[in-house]
């Protein structure tokens, strides 16, 4: 079946990049004149998706302005002979949806919420924090191996050993190269993690992934967290990992927003 469904969940409140997340979305950091989630939105549509579900909170419509259509602006520019400059602020070629999370529980529970925009099919998540800069889109491979194994496939990514606390951490089987079977998996190792393959924020599921949220227990925060779901997964039957070659720049923090600025302007400059 095609995979032609994405969600992406954009509810959270930023407290990695506070104080400046407190009025601004980190997904509406700017990059390029462009926000973060533009990119994860070209990304999505560059993979062959058709329809997207953008979960947000509601301190978080300026997500939803940014995709919309400014007739307003666009007939300023117009007036102004600068209709040169009306592409680019024209919506993406797909179609988004919005839903709104109401209480920031976890990243399974926002999943939860989307359940009935996927209708029973397979779908793609991506998570806004993580942008990728490749020549051939890591999402496209993912989802090719999804094909291929019939089950749902995590992108991870070799991390030092410093950083894997941070991290979502596989332990694997070696199927061939960049593709293994997930054994299990660690949220946050604080000591001796299982590999150095931490996930990276892009996902293909079936859409049984909801059933074992579904008995997922919040922790002691509150959380659903996704990755109990995923272990759930790996008890009954096989989920897969696959390593991604693109370079990966996670924006929560300030020094991985920071090189991505670098490394745009650095392209820009080529």
């Amino acid at each position: 079946m095609k995979v032609k469904k994405a969600i992406i969940p954009a509810a959270g409140f930023g407290t990695r990049n506070l104080p400046i997340t407190k009025v601004v979305p980190k997904e509406m950091f700017p990059i390029q004149g462009k926000p973060a989630i533009h990119y994860v939105v070209e990304e999505a549509i560059q993979s062959g998706i058709e329809e997207i579900l953008i979960i947000i909170s509601r301190s978080k419509t300026s997500i939803i302005d940014y995709f919309d259509r400014s007739i307003e602006l666009e007939n300023f520019l117009k007036e102004r002979n600068k209709s040169h400059l009306i592409h680019k602020i024209m919506p993406p070629s797909v179609h988004i949806q919005y839903l709104r999370q109401p209480v920031a529980n976890g990243l399974g529970d926002a999943l939860l919420l989307a359940e009935p925009f996927i209708n029973d099919e397979p779908f793609v998540v991506l998570l806004p924090d993580d942008i990728f800069i490749d020549k051939e889109c890591d999402l496209i491979q993912l989802i090719e191996t999804f094909k291929q194994v019939h089950s749902s496939v995590v992108g991870v990514k070799y991390v030092e050993d410093d950083l894997l606390k941070n991290y979502g951490v596989i332990k694997e089987n070696k199927v061939k190269d960049n593709l293994y079977e997930i054994l299990d998996i660690v949220e946050k190792p604080q000591n001796h993690p299982p590999s150095n393959l931490a996930v990276v924020g892009r996902y293909v599921f079936n859409p049984d992934i909801f059933s074992y949220l579904k008995k997922v227990k919040p922790d002691k925060s509150g959380e659903v967290q996704l990755t109990a779901g995923l272990k759930g997964i790996i008890v009954d039957k096989k989920c897969f990992a696959k390593e991604v070659v693109g370079e990966r720049y996670d924006i929560g923090t300030e020094v991985g927003y920071v090189k991505l600025i670098e490394r745009m302007n650095i392209n820009d400059g080529k």
